[in-house]
């Protein structure tokens, strides 16, 4: 390759992957004037933007300091503590060759770009990350010790969604009606509950198995439970606490109840706007379902569960990324941090085009497969008509 040529490649350490200043400062001009004609045109539209944007920074200008300094604190304890757990997971893992600042730094840049970013790529730079600083980790063991990780936060999530399906009065008696009217329907819908359970145990425990296989070292804690429990378990439960606590903390700033059904309506809303969303950080979306389990557990006006949610996310967004850019400066340094960073956000978006592309494969499989079955029993059944009508001629002379 010539020097100019290698002068012209694109730098991946470089914002839009652009080596030109000019064109580089064009690109971000171009996306300030595109955001302004935006928001001009809702304007036009009747959607009074401005407005709304004026009285969201007046109210979080209204929250007292102390409120949003000790959202702030705990939302800090949200990331350490579960960077300690994913810290006790790997230390086990790959003895020797872990320490704990780059591990945090790892995650504290996974948590700030998931919130700006779709797909959950910053999930996917946290472990990319990992592999890039512990030597002799690949990423089936990184993504072993993010499943690892997950547990505690899986039954975390079942308890809320449980909670709130049996806080809801008369939960049973409208979705099921009277159990003792109907002793078949009942029996009949709890054999399906457990056969369906059945079935999707051996289903995923197959999966796990093939991936176990290729990825054990990355969750041998699973193997020695005590530490399992005071070095992942515990932190991940401190972790989950300290966000309990941040959204109690920004409920009460902006003078809305505080009680334990609200956080556990508010944190299971949040949840299924991470699941179902389409935007990045679940933008919008999260909003809306705060706004409607406010209004369904505690009668909240709209417009208050929507300044408090969108105030509460603004800040913890901000706060998010800049311990993940502090840390990676002071961690990794400058060059080193931005380099390690970038590639690691490169080969996180080829992970996940990897994946979307190997579930369109499995599906255009199973595609092929039923229509070869199709074919397959269509050509019997035309085979068998033809002996019929050979039968019939035979019989006929």
């Amino acid at each position: 390759m010539s020097p100019s040529a290698a002068a012209a490649k694109p730098s991946s350490v470089l914002p839009f992957h652009d080596p030109s200043r000019r064109r580089r400062l064009v690109k971000v001009g171009s996306w300030i004037v595109g955001t302004v004609l935006v928001l001009g045109v809702l304007q036009l539209a009747g959607i009074d933007v401005l407005d709304w944007l004026e009285n969201l920074w007046d109210e979080i200008k209204a929250v007292p300091a102390g409120y949003i300094v000790g959202g702030l604190v705990f939302q800090t304890g949200v990331t350490v503590f579960a960077a300690v757990s994913y810290y006790g997971i790997l230390s086990a893992a790959y003895p020797r060759e872990v320490t704990f600042p780059p591990i945090l730094t790892a995650y504290a840049v996974g948590v700030a770009m998931n919130n700006f970013l779709p797909a959950n790529i910053g999930t996917f730079v946290t472990l990319l990350m990992f592999v890039a600083i512990i030597p002799s980790c690949a990423f089936a063991g990184a993504f072993a010790a993010y499943l690892v990780q997950k547990i505690f936060f899986t039954l975390a999530g079942t308890f809320v969604y449980l909670y709130l399906f049996l806080s809801v009065p008369g939960s049973f008696d409208e979705n099921l009606g009277n159990i003792t009217e109907h002793p078949v329907l009942a029996v009949s819908i709890a054999v399906g509950v457990v056969l369906l359970i059945v079935l999707l145990s051996r289903t995923f425990w197959a999966q796990v198995k093939k991936l176990w296989a290729k990825a054990k070292k990355g969750g041998v804690i699973l193997s020695q439970p005590k530490r399992y429990f005071t070095r992942a378990f515990l932190p991940s439960f401190l972790s989950w606490i300290c966000k309990l606590v941040v959204v109690g903390i920004f409920l009460a700033a902006f003078a809305i109840p505080v009680t334990f059904e609200s956080i556990m309506w508010v944190v299971g809303s949040g949840s299924l706007a991470n699941v179902v969303s389409f935007t990045p950080g679940a933008v919008g979306i999260t909003q809306a379902t705060n706004a409607l389990a406010l209004d369904r557990c505690c009668d909240v006006p709209q417009v208050q569960a929507v300044d408090y949610s969108t105030a509460q996310q603004l800040i913890t967004t901000a706060w998010n990324v800049l311990v993940a850019l502090v840390l990676t400066v002071w961690v990794f340094g400058w060059t080193g941090g931005k380099q390690l960073v970038s590639e690691s956000y490169t080969g996180a978006k080829e992970k996940v085009a990897e994946q979307k592309e190997q579930r369109a494969a499995k599906k255009e499989a199973k595609r092929e497969q039923l229509g070869e079955s199709g074919a397959g029993r269509f050509a019997r059944l035309r085979h068998r008509d033809d002996s019929d009508d050979a039968e019939h001629r035979d019989e006929g002379g």
